[in-house]
Parts: C-alpha cells; sequence; structure tokens
C-alpha cells in the first residue's frame, strides 16, 4: 500500500478526503482536537466569554505525522465578556490543509454570547456564531507523480457562508454544553463528468452535533482531578467519544490521559509559564489500521494561550474549563 512516495501521498489525500463515503456522498467533519477542554469555543459558541476575562489561544495540529502531505489544522481565537453586560464577544480562525496544500479550507466565525444567572453558582449561557469558509481544491496537486491523473476542476476561494447555536452551563466546578457549530449543509463540490475516467464524488459540510461535559474534583488542597467528556454525532460517520482524565498539580502543572472511542489513546500535559500563560502538548497513537503502518509516527498538538487576568481571584479552578 505504501510502496513509494507518490503512492504514500495519492492514498493519504484520497482517503482524507474520501474517507466518510456513505451513499455516493462524502459527509465532511469539523477538525478534531485531543485538547478540546481548553478549545471549548471551537465546538460551543455559548463559551465565548464564560472565563471571566480577555483569553486568546493559538493551537496547531498535525495528524499521521510521517505520511506526505498528511492533515494540519492552525487554530486562532479571543473571546472576551463585555464589560458591565450580560454579553460576550469571540472571533475563530480555523485552517485546515491537506496534501501539502491540494486542499486548504479557512474557516472564519463571529461569535456572540448572552450569558444569565440560574443560582447562586450556576451561569447558562447561548451562543451564537456566523461566519463561513473558504476552500480551496487543487487538483493538479495530485498528478505530481507517475499515477493514472484524478481529473477535475479546481476551486479557488469557494466561499459556504454558515451560522451555528449552543448552549453552555458552568459553576466553578461542573460545565455542560450542547451545540451544533455549523448548522448549514453546504455541498462543496461535485466533479461530475462525462469522461468515464473522471473520478465523481460530493463532498458535503453536514451538521455536526457536539455534547460536552466535565466535573473538576478536589482531592487535596494542591491536586484536582477532572474527568471530561466530547460526544460528536454526526449523519453519515461513526459516533465520535472522547474521554478524558486530567490531574491539575499546585495550578502549575497539569497531565492526563485521553481515549477517542475505536480510535486513538492519547497523553496530554500541560504547563502554566505564568498567571497569564499556558502552553500544552498532546500526543495520539492511532488504534486504527492506519496507525499501525511505519508510515505513520501518531499525531501531535501544541497550544498556547494568554489571558489577561484583571478577575483571577474570584475563579475558582479557573484553568481547567
Amino acid at each position: 500500500m505504501f510502496r513509494t512516495k507518490g503512492k504514500n501521498k495519492q492514498y493519504l489525500i484520497t482517503m482524507a478526503l474520501f474517507m466518510a463515503v456513505v451513499s455516493g456522498a462524502f459527509a465532511q467533519q469539523d477538525a478534531q482536537y485531543t485538547q478540546y477542554m481548553y478549545n471549548t469555543m471551537s465546538v460551543n459558541p455559548a463559551y465565548a466569554g464564560s472565563r471571566g476575562q480577555l483569553s486568546i489561544l493559538g493551537m496547531y495540529r498535525s495528524q499521521w505525522v510521517g505520511l506526505e502531505g498528511s492533515p494540519e489544522t492552525f487554530t486562532f481565537n479571543l473571546h472576551s465578556p463585555i464589560r458591565n453586560s450580560k454579553l460576550g464577544y469571540g472571533v475563530s480562525i480555523v485552517n485546515d490543509n491537506i496534501g501539502d496544500g491540494v486542499v486548504q479550507e479557512t474557516y472564519l466565525d463571529g461569535i456572540l454570547s448572552y450569558t444569565i444567572d440560574v443560582s447562586l453558582e450556576g451561569k447558562l449561557s447561548f451562543g451564537l456564531k456566523v461566519g463561513g469558509s473558504l476552500l480551496n481544491l487543487d487538483f493538479n496537486g495530485l498528478n505530481n507523480f507517475d499515477q493514472e491523473p484524478i481529473q477535475g476542476d479546481n476551486i479557488d476561494n469557494k466561499f459556504s457562508p454558515n451560522f451555528g447555536l449552543g448552549v453552555y452551563y458552568h459553576t466553578n466546578k461542573f460545565y455542560a454544553g450542547l451545540s451544533a457549530p455549523n448548522l448549514v449543509e453546504s455541498n462543496y463540490f461535485d466533479n461530475s463528468q462525462q469522461d468515464a475516467e473522471s473520478v465523481q464524488f460530493l463532498s458535503t459540510e453536514k451538521i455536526n452535533f457536539y455534547l460536552i461535559t466535565g466535573l473538576v474534583l478536589d482531592l487535596s488542597y494542591n491536586l484536582q482531578f477532572k474527568p471530561a467528556l466530547l460526544t460528536k454525532v454526526v449523519a453519515g460517520a461513526p459516533l465520535q467519544l472522547d474521554l478524558s482524565a486530567s490531574f491539575l498539580l499546585s495550578e502549575k502543572f497539569s497531565f492526563g490521559v485521553a481515549y477517542r472511542w475505536d480510535a486513538a489513546f492519547s497523553g496530554l500535559i500541560g504547563f502554566q509559564l505564568s498567571d497569564q500563560l499556558m502552553l500544552g502538548l498532546a500526543y495520539d497513537k492511532e488504534t486504527t489500521e492506519l496507525g499501525s503502518t511505519r508510515f505513520n509516527d501518531g499525531s501531535f498538538e501544541i497550544f498556547l494561550r494568554f489571558e489577561l487576568l484583571k478577575s483571577y481571584q474570584r475563579l475558582v479552578s479557573p484553568r481547567f474549563f
């Protein structure tokens, strides 16, 4: 299967584009993150402003390291409450790159949230995300090696508008949220041609539904434990279930493990470099057939988060969610 560099690239890109085949159509899923608990706004717009101060995050994910042209995801977001109001706002930019530029998609979104107090400690937030994505597809990039050519018309900066909704409840020790970040099912491209040798396929942006929850438990005065769960449901793709268990030591060092159901095991570590700056790392080892190949060294994530902690002293366990 991976005899040559060219075949390696063709297999990988084709799989990344077409792995969610259902009745001749392709269900495209949102980007996945191992450290979703630190990047919650990417799956739930109601999270915007919930940390009580300006929060800025940059994240990079490299999928299937060692395979030429493997997917990469770059994420940047910021969010903050609006002073003297129940509103929060956010901005999110996500870039997916597959096949060294063969497929590039950039998501640009603006987010607004509204929060109400439902108990002495509990807050309930409602979120709206409005934006869209720019898609670039270069069929010529698939034909730079000795293989049967894949024919099709290139796509340049095709814009697909979208919007999403979410609800998020949290206290100082518990959170739960339900969301659908992209509610418009967009057909991205249809390479249908009369030529029998041409590849014909349809890629559709399906609605992804997310359920997230987590709980912080104090094990001692300087050790906390947080189990967390993310469930993703999308038509035409298997149920995704992410389970994680993390520990926070002296509010400075976090470590844990995660399991993506029937897909990967993960290790996570985090360092609170200062009250405002946090660094996090994660490594995934796939349990699928792809993970067993000697060309796949696993997947890596790294993020850096900066926060303007004007109200830090009023927060309990602020760094866990």
